[in-house]
């Protein structure tokens, strides 16, 4: 049904729709909206189904059902209230009743930008918490004390501020400070979760530098506040220590690759810095082996999606050797293994471009060389060829490739 019309038949039987979070937040601050979600207030859950009886129920705890609204299934939840009862996001209390105000559902969001609504019919911007002049100000406070109630609302400050460019308020620290004593129990799909939205950001630092003023890197990355302090080689490293330099990486990546495993895989790429003796400082000798180690550490608390765990991985073993290999067979070997991997052979390349601000040839061109080494074929190899001595022929005709290519710059198509 169209929006009107969905909002119409909820005004005759007594109630009010409005659009709620994220769109309305979008709308203010003169940004393209995404998904609508509604709040329905002044109807009980029975009449809402007798309204709307094609309606799917999907929440679990509380009333949020599916709607076809101009098209598209939209989420529709009845106002509600929360009273925390215990520890993490399911230690909670929920009301949800027909006598509930639209005012009163709003005051149970984390952040003010966030606790706006639109009432439908009139269009009326209900704002009871600041949420114009806060978006206008561009700065992200608690609606409330009840923040730190859901911990997780703490990353969630922070993802924002990544996402919209927002400053965070004093207060908004404090109260982010304070989730650190629960955020240790909360799901990591959670906290996986927040981290992958960061990583779409246009400067996914942000999230981390300001996890990190709130005193909570340390309990939610650990990986990566490890890094805070260990010094580098100022002139290869003028930005200064291990975690300003994976902040400038993972910046850098966003840049130029979408792709949130890639920007995860660069910003993980030194992860054994973290580890290195305060003896060995400013070097980090074989900081790529021990970088598996905590990596593995990572995963094991984490879990990654395998195409993460490996692209990382991959990341972490090849990118100091990648920008230093001369020989020819290496170098195919390591293309032949960048095709194999997760990872596009543009991506690997901006990852080692923004860790090294500078690529070799081979790695500028790798897309180029690449498609030649894959032409070659074990149906080419001389007639006696057999067994393993026609992987070895491969081998060594796509050696006789990439050197006719460093020669000449194309290939010969060739196979000899």
């Amino acid at each position: 049904m169209k929006e009107e019309a969905f909002a119409e038949v909820c005004r005759e039987a007594g109630g009010k729709a409005y659009v709620v979070g994220g769109w309305v937040r979008d709308t203010i601050r003169g940004a393209r909206p995404k998904d609508k979600d509604y709040v329905v207030c002044g109807l009980s859950e029975e009449k809402f189904q007798e309204l709307y009886p094609t309606a799917e129920r999907v929440g679990k705890s509380f009333p949020v059902y599916l709607v076809s609204i101009d098209g598209k299934k939209c989420e529709v939840a009845f106002a509600r209230r929360e009273r925390k009862t215990g520890s993490g996001y399911r230690g909670f209390d929920i009301v949800s009743s027909p006598e509930l105000t639209i005012e009163e559902d709003l005051y149970r969001r984390d952040t003010t930008i966030n606790a706006a609504a639109i009432e439908l019919l009139s269009n009326k911007i209900i704002d009871p918490y600041g949420a114009r002049g806060d978006i206008e100000a561009r700065i992200i406070r608690p609606v409330s004390e009840h923040f730190g109630e859901d911990p997780v609302r703490a990353l969630r400050a922070a993802r924002q501020s990544a996402e919209l460019g927002f400053s965070i308020a004093p207060e908004t620290y404090e109260a982010m400070r304070a989730c650190g004593e629960e955020i240790g129990d909360e799901p990591a799909e959670r906290i996986f979760n927040e981290m992958v939205r960061a990583l779409r950001a246009q400067h996914p630092s942000v999230f981390f530098r300001a996890l990190q003023k709130a005193g909570l890197l340390a309990k939610i990355f650990p990986e990566l506040h490890a890094l805070i302090g260990k010094t580098q080689p100022i002139e290869f490293h003028p930005e200064g220590d291990a975690f300003e330099h994976i902040m400038d990486v993972v910046d850098k990546v966003a840049a130029k690759i979408p792709s949130e495993m890639v920007r995860f895989a660069g910003l993980v790429h030194d992860l054994g810095k973290g580890v290195t003796p305060e003896e060995m400082l400013p070097h980090h000798y074989g900081h790529e082996l021990k970088g598996l180690d905590v990596l593995e550490a990572w995963n094991s608390r984490m879990t990654l999606p395998k195409t993460w765990y490996q692209a990382a991985a991959f990341v972490i073993r090849e990118h100091m050797r990648a920008p230093r290999l001369g020989k020819p067979g290496k170098i195919v070997s390591l293309l032949l293994a960048v095709d194999r991997s997760p990872l596009s052979a543009s991506e690997f390349k901006e990852i080692i471009r923004a860790d090294h601000n500078t690529l070799p040839d081979y790695l500028e061109r790798s897309e180029e060389i690449i498609a030649i080494l894959k032409k070659v074929s074990g149906a080419d190899a001389p007639s006696g060829c057999r067994g393993k001595s026609v992987g070895a022929w491969i081998l060594a005709e796509q050696i006789r490739q990439y050197r006719n290519w460093r020669r000449t710059g194309k290939n010969t198509g060739e196979a000899e």
